[in-house]
């Protein structure tokens, strides 16, 4: 099956949904360009999540995904919280932030009846999860309007499980991707492999399409993953650089410098593996800290410490995701970056 028939795309192209850094503009310049744009949920409310789908049918009548988080939301732990505080104190104290005035909070929400019911108004032809699937009641209420399912699978007995429970498509997701792993069988990181040595065997081991995604930044990377048994290529990173992309100032010039060679997994701004530039917070904390607490928990404390650094133009405590190949991002518009990715004028 192709992507046509899959998705009703022209090209093999999904740009990865990329909470934080990007809004309903990007999706709507890559659907228009004939790849499968993509909006990030995780960190919306339903009225946003409503504003963002509402700009997407206006603007757009091409296919989209609608991509969720869907982790069980973890007990807090008021003496984990406190340890990862204690740890943060020598950066509160310089940049003048009073740690006992920070709220807690969660930052990002599994997928829920309310999101559903937001979902249902629209009916996105694909939504995409990561951390493995929802309940099967939320899924099906997804399946009713008939929507494509795509989920993330880092191994192949995550592919196997995904596919079990009926998925319509694997996203196989390499360890070179930028963002959160979508690792949901295992905390294991030694379990985590290399996009060209998981794509062949998830092929293999399953019926259902295959897309390929981590370390893709070019339309020779898409073609590799094309000619091991891929229908499409996921790409994130090469996007943050375009007009459409929210991507932050210090972010951009990550990306633009010699720092974006060196990334690494870290947990210490959510709680959980995710692919970032390595900068100060990750150096000094990480990149993996016993003391974090459980995504998404571990978010709340980190936030006062972004915001206070990027009022001073500084990324020292910003996530800034990529995945390990950023050689492939451009500040061009994202239509004409999906055609170069795709091989097309």
């Amino acid at each position: 099956m192709n992507v046509t028939e899959l998705f009703g795309i022209a090209l093999p192209i999904l740009q990865a949904p990329m909470a934080g850094v990007q809004g309903s503009a990007l999706a709507i310049a890559v659907s228009e360009a004939g790849g499968l744009g993509a909006l990030p949920c995780a960190m919306l409310g339903p009225d946003a999540i409503r504003t963002e789908l509402a700009a997407i049918r206006a603007a757009t009548s091409r296919p989209f995904n609608v991509n969720f988080f869907c982790h069980t939301a973890p007990v807090p732990d008021a003496a984990r919280e406190a340890a990862w505080r204690a740890a943060l104190a020598p950066c509160y104290a310089e940049l003048g932030i009073d740690a006992a005035a920070i709220p807690a909070g969660a930052g990002r929400r599994p997928f829920d009846a309310e999101a559903a019911e937001v979902l249902e108004a629209f009916r996105p032809p694909v939504v995409s999860f990561h951390f493995g699937l929802p309940p099967p009641e939320l899924l099906a209420r997804v399946r009713a309007w008939g929507a494509k399912v795509l989920s993330s699978a880092t191994t192949v007995d995550e592919a196997r499980w995904l596919e079990a429970h009926g998925v319509d498509a694997v996203i196989a997701q390499g360890v070179e991707a930028g963002g959160h792993r979508g690792m949901f069988l295992t905390e294991d990181l030694t379990t985590q492999v290399g996009t060209f040595a998981l794509l062949p065997q998830i092929v293999r081991a399953v019926r259902v399409p295959v897309i390929a995604a981590g370390g893709i930044a070019d339309a020779a990377g898409v073609a590799a993953a094309l000619s091991l048994g891929a229908v499409a290529a996921q790409v994130g990173t090469s996007f943050l650089l375009c007009p459409e992309a929210t991507t932050s100032a210090p972010h951009r010039a990550a990306l633009a410098s010699d720092a974006a060679r060196h990334t690494a997994l870290t947990n210490v701004f959510t709680g959980r593996p995710a692919r970032g530039i390595v900068n100060r917070v990750i150096r000094e904390v990480g990149p993996i800290s016993a003391v974090a607490p459980a995504f998404p928990l571990a978010t709340a404390a980190i936030t006062p410490l972004r915001a206070a650094a990027e009022r001073r133009g500084s990324g020292d405590f910003s996530p800034l995701w990529s995945g390990q190949n950023a050689s492939g991002c451009r500040a061009v518009p994202a239509g004409q970056l999906t055609r170069m990715l795709a091989g097309t004028p």
